[in-house]
């Protein structure tokens, strides 16, 4: 069962906001029990937004599904002595701090090594651990704007900013593909492992293709090029009731059955015009605004031309795909959660039980 690969596993949770609970809810959908350590003030998600009767946030409930909380103060001396006990016996410490902060906590490589040989350290932060950058501040739109992606997404008037947050997500997929390497290294050598990711490393991952294009023929501009938005058969287009649709029919026979369906095989030919296809681009936007979106969908789902409706966010969870697949799930307080989207021998990682808190001592008792 997939939820039950990492049974057994002890993870230490000491990161805020998004990427790192993210990373560690995703480890708890494969088994791995999580204990999120916060200071006396708290996450700021557990406030940031609009909050519940309980005065905490759906997106702080969200991130720490299956996750116990303990709340110590590590500025304080037995709060240290307490956390110190829990990394002896953890396998796995995920932190969200700058650089420095937890040597100055009083917890260095040297010391979390000292305690436990066998713990995989991983520390996300937003430049990483070395270079100018950091203990630069920043969230995901100046982490997107330094790797040269925000430039490279949007209409050809500005960037757009990506919601979710894109950084953040690549950050919390890109540590749990460490951590998950680092306890293999672990199973074959015995030692721990410390691992440093940055959250806009995580999205410059993505741009292999793009600085290419740079360095071979200049920055990429958008609505310009191939995929983003200067290919007429690769777009997003307005019908008449104010919806969107995407078209995104690259391969030749995919514009072929496009043209067919609306009864224009005269543009056949012209997928092959030069980018940016302004001219076509205006005359696609023209013949979506004659129709709405549940016109074309009728029309163009059955054509098989790699066409989708863009569907609005309260209509995902009841998209007759995502049912029949069954990760999306509204619980008893009214959260809608997304599972780990992977399916291990058929079976999906189980539902995910709230959070709960505790004190230091119960969780330890419970480790020993």
């Amino acid at each position: 069962m997939i939820s039950d690969c990492l049974a057994g596993l002890r993870v230490l949770d000491l990161s805020l906001y998004i990427p790192g609970p993210l990373a560690t809810l995703w480890l708890s959908d494969l088994g791995a029990e999580v204990v999120k350590v916060e200071s006396p003030a708290g996450d700021p998600m557990r406030t940031m937004g609009p909050v519940d009767a309980d005065g905490t946030t759906a997106f702080y409930k969200l991130a720490n599904a299956n996750k116990t909380v303990v709340t110590l103060d590590l500025k304080s001396e037995d709060g240290k002595a307490r956390f110190a006990r829990m990394v002896e016996k953890a396998d796995v410490l995920l932190e969200g701090f700058r650089p420095g902060v937890m040597d100055r906590l009083g917890f260095p490589l040297k010391r979390l090594h000292e305690l436990n040989p066998r713990l995989v350290h991983c520390a996300l932060s937003g430049y990483g651990g070395t270079g100018p950058f950091a203990t630069r501040a920043g969230h995901d739109v100046t982490y997107l704007a330094v790797t040269g992606l925000l430039a490279a997404s949007g209409p050809a008037e500005r960037p757009i900013m990506t919601f979710p947050p894109l950084a953040d997500h690549a950050g919390a997929m890109l540590a749990v593909n460490s951590i998950l390497a680092a306890l293999l290294k672990r199973g074959a050598t015995g030692k721990g492992s410390t691992i440093d990711i940055s959250l806009a490393e995580a999205a410059l991952s993505w741009m292999g293709g793009v600085l290419t294009m740079a360095h071979r023929w200049g920055d990429p501009r958008r609505e310009h090029d191939l995929i983003n938005g200067g290919a007429a058969f690769y777009r997003i287009y307005k019908t008449n009731d104010g919806r969107f649709a995407a078209i995104a029919a690259l391969e030749e026979k995919f514009w072929h059955s496009f043209c067919d369906a609306i009864g224009k095989p005269e543009w056949i030919h012209r997928q092959n015009e030069p980018l940016p296809q302004t001219k076509l681009v205006a005359e696609m936007e023209a013949l979506f605004a004659t129709r709405s979106l549940a016109e074309w969908s009728a029309l163009l789902e059955p054509a098989d031309c790699t066409f989708e409706p863009v569907l609005e966010p309260h209509e995902v969870a009841s998209h007759p795909h995502h049912k029949a697949r069954d990760f999306i799930h509204t619980n008893d307080q009214g959260l809608v959660e997304v599972l780990l989207p992977i399916m291990m021998e058929g079976a999906r990682p189980r539902r995910r039980r709230p959070l709960t808190e505790q004190a230091a001592e119960e969780v330890l008792s419970g480790w020993r």
